[in-house]
Parts: C-alpha cells; structure tokens; sequence
C-alpha cells in the first residue's frame, strides 16, 4: 500500500485521519505543528505522540523530506541557489535571495517543464512530473532550516509551470498560507504562468490573493508564438482577457514579465506595441535581461537598449522596473543548476 503524503495534508485531513486511527483531533493540531512549524523530518521526533501512535504513522504515512544535492553561493549578493534530491531522484532548484523587504524564495513546481519557451533552461529534456505540495513546501522549509532566517516571500518561478500543476498548486498555496503553519501571507505569494487560460480563470474563482504574474516576453502574437509555443493554444488576447477577470476578480494587480533578448524583443518598436497591448490595464511590466543559456541563442542586449526601452514603456505611461540581477555567477537562469548537474550525472560534462 502506497503511504500518505502527511506534509500534502491540510490540517482538517489530518484530524480525519486521527479519527479513524481512534485518536483524539487535537493530535492533527501537535502533527501538523510538527510539520509546518518545527519543520519535523520524521515521527520519531515528535515527541508529545505515543509510541503507539507514531508506529501506526510510520506505517500509514511518510513525511516528505528533500536532500540538499548541491547549494552556491554568490559572492556578489549573497544569492544561494539550492539543488534538493527528491525521494525518487529527480531533482529541483530553488533560490534564496536577500532583499531589504525580507528573504525570499523562488521555489519549482515540476521536475523539468513541458512548456518548451524558446529561451528557456528549464525546458530542456520536458517535463518529468508534478511535484506534491509537500515538495513545493519542503524547498521552502528546508531553506529556512540552512539559513537560520525566515522566508517572508515565496515566488514560484522556478522550474515548471505551477498552472500545469494545478490541484497541488492550490494546496501549496493554502497550506504555506495557513496561520496555524508557515502563515506566509497570501499577498507575499507569487506565481509565474506562461497563461494557460482556463487555469487563470480557475484561479480567479478561488478567491486568493497571490499575485499573478504572466510570462509574456513579446508584444504581439506573432512574435510570442516565435518565442512560446504555449501561444499556439492561447491567443495573446484571449491570454490577456484572462488576466484582466484576475485583476476583476482579486484586485490583485497583474504582473507581466519580459524577459529582453538582445534583437529578438527589444526595439523602440517592441517597446511601443507592448505599451499599446496594455493600455488601460493595472499592472506592472517587469523587465528581465536574459539569463544566456549555452543551448540557445538569445543574448543580453546592451544596458543602454534595456535603459531605452524602460523609458520608452514610461514615457507610454506603463509602470516598469528592471528587474535586479541576483546570483549571475551561480547559475543564475531557471534550470541552469539541474541540467548541469544532469549532465555531469550522464557524463556529458
């Protein structure tokens, strides 16, 4: 028989199963303490259950716990970028960076990425699988466990398309969100979706208020097609539509990331279609110079064209920052860790 994954449980599953297991609900309550706050890596440690108790979990249920494979650190920001071992061998990145605000943590929602964007690392070799939300809170805790500090942000952004992962997604944001465990405030969650349209919309229905960011990356569909194959399925208006119900829905303002690719997406001309597309809009457009990934060809462009074409963007009245570079002498782009690390494992490297 298959074990339970304990840390995927919300708090009233947990009293549920106390129940059958004839033990008294508030046992949920010291477990799930356990789990989300003390940061548990096993029954054994919890110290207030029977003996008898913990066996029967032991043998109903596992805890996930993620092995720290790999960790850099930059010397320029202090930026630490994680690779875990899953229980099965697969392998994830996540990223610890230090801001003024806070510190906080860029996790991944799958092994690998079936999105396939053009100048993404994390795309290459596909997607493998989905992981729990116990997986995706685990490279949160286990951050914090080697740090010694407390994440007061959470962004998933790393490896994989959270919206593919939908149903593991939702519980990972409600259970990092819970006031009786990590209680990370829902308005310091943000998730990255290249826009799969019926899952923003689902999304809005929940009623949560994480912040929405779309991976958008060209200013017309033409050119996100050349970039996204995401965009064969979802028009960029039917993408954008979707974002506006989001913003109807939550009030939460959209976030539109743009990663500039030195004379793919960077013109004064890109610049002014992209301001013309999200005329009328709340939102904010987040520029990010391209991280260089060996597979592809898409370059940085200059710090003078990306200076240009924030001005140009302000000057169409967008609100638009540019995105501060964190860890570039440690792999800094999604993906780059992994597959290095991969590849070595397959004697590529």
């Amino acid at each position: 028989m298959e074990k339970a994954d304990i840390k995927s449980f919300y708090n009233n599953e947990l009293e549920e199963l106390l129940i059958t297991l004839g033990e008294k609900p508030f046992r949920a309550r010291q477990i799930y303490s356990w789990l989300h706050v003390k940061h548990a890596t096993s029954f054994e440690q919890m110290t207030d259950l029977s003996k008898k108790l913990k066996e029967i979990l032991i043998d109903r249920c596992s805890i996930t716990v993620l092995r720290q494979e790999r960790l850099q650190c930059s010397k320029a920001d202090g930026t630490r970028k994680y690779l875990f071992a899953l229980e099965d061998g697969n392998m994830v990145e996540s990223v610890w960076m230090k801001y003024r605000h806070g510190n906080s943590v860029c996790i991944s929602s799958q092994a690998g990425c079936r999105m396939g964007c053009r100048f993404c690392a994390s795309a290459l070799g596909g997607l493998v699988r989905n992981l729990t939300a116990g997986e995706m809170l685990e490279q949160v805790y286990r951050i914090q466990e080697d740090t010694g500090e407390r994440v007061s942000h959470v962004v998933v952004m790393g490896t994989g398309e959270p919206l593919d992962n939908y149903d593991n997604f939702l519980r990972f944001v409600r259970l990092l969100s819970d006031k009786k465990g990590a209680n990370i405030s829902q308005r310091n969650i943000t998730a990255s979706t290249c826009g799969i349209v019926p899952n923003i919309r689902r999304l809005a229905e929940e009623k949560l208020q994480i912040t929405l960011a779309l991976s958008l990356h060209a200013p017309s569909q033409e050119k996100r097609l050349s970039l996204m194959p995401v965009a064969k399925k979802y028009d960029i208006q039917e993408v954008l539509g979707a974002c506006r119900d989001y913003f109807a829905s939550t009030g939460r303002r959209i976030t539109f990331e743009y990663s500039l690719m030195g004379g793919v997406n960077d013109s004064g001309e890109d610049a002014r279609q992209l301001a013309r597309l999200l005329k009328g809009m709340n939102c904010h457009v987040n520029l990010i110079p391209v991280n260089p990934v060996d597979e592809r060809d898409y370059r940085q462009p200059s710090p003078q064209r990306v200076s240009n074409f924030k001005n140009n963007l302000e000057k169409y009245g967008i609100n638009v920052t540019i995105r501060r570079e964190m860890g570039r002498d440690i792999d800094g782009a999604c993906g780059q860790l992994r597959k290095r690390y991969l590849k070595r494992e397959a004697g590529i490297l």
